[in-house]
């Protein structure tokens, strides 16, 4: 059970677990063992977040997201899988925790006068160099 946020949890079951041949520290002991992590979590069929928290999680992850909605999470800092391991779900929470926080409401302000006034002068302005580019009409003498 990985407590993501206040109110989520995420099962076992709905997290799966690669260990894939890591680019980071280790020596010669990188070429035989896989100690990264590749970390996947089925956002869109997840029954441990509510549809808000989903869809919020889909558009803060962008890339790391799939077509079929499965967040992919790769993590190879460490030496050891145990500890790559806690470095995925550690991950794996935070961006869940994001997601929950929902966006604060904006609040619907006027303009002031000021900026009405420049708006104005700006258009004003625009107003004026394009009637200073229109052909000139022939005089009539």
């Amino acid at each position: 059970m990985v407590r993501a946020a206040e109110g989520i949890r995420i099962d076992e079951g709905e997290i799966r677990e690669r260990f894939i041949r890591s680019s980071g520290p280790g020596g010669q002991n990188v070429n035989k063992v896989a100690t990264a992590v590749q970390l996947r979590f089925d956002v869109r069929n997840s029954p441990s977040l509510t549809d808000a928290v989903r869809e919020r999680l889909i558009r803060l992850a962008g890339n790391r997201v799939t077509r079929e909605g499965v967040l992919v999470i790769e993590a190879g800092r460490f030496r050891t899988q145990e500890r790559n391991r806690r470095d995925a779900r550690e991950r794996l929470a935070e961006w869940v925790r994001k997601a929950a926080v929902p966006p604060p409401r904006r609040k619907e302000t006027r303009p002031t006068a000021g900026a009405k006034a420049r708006r104005l002068e700006d258009k004003h302005r625009r107003g004026e160099a394009k009637r200073a580019r229109r052909p000139v009409p022939p005089s009539e003498s």
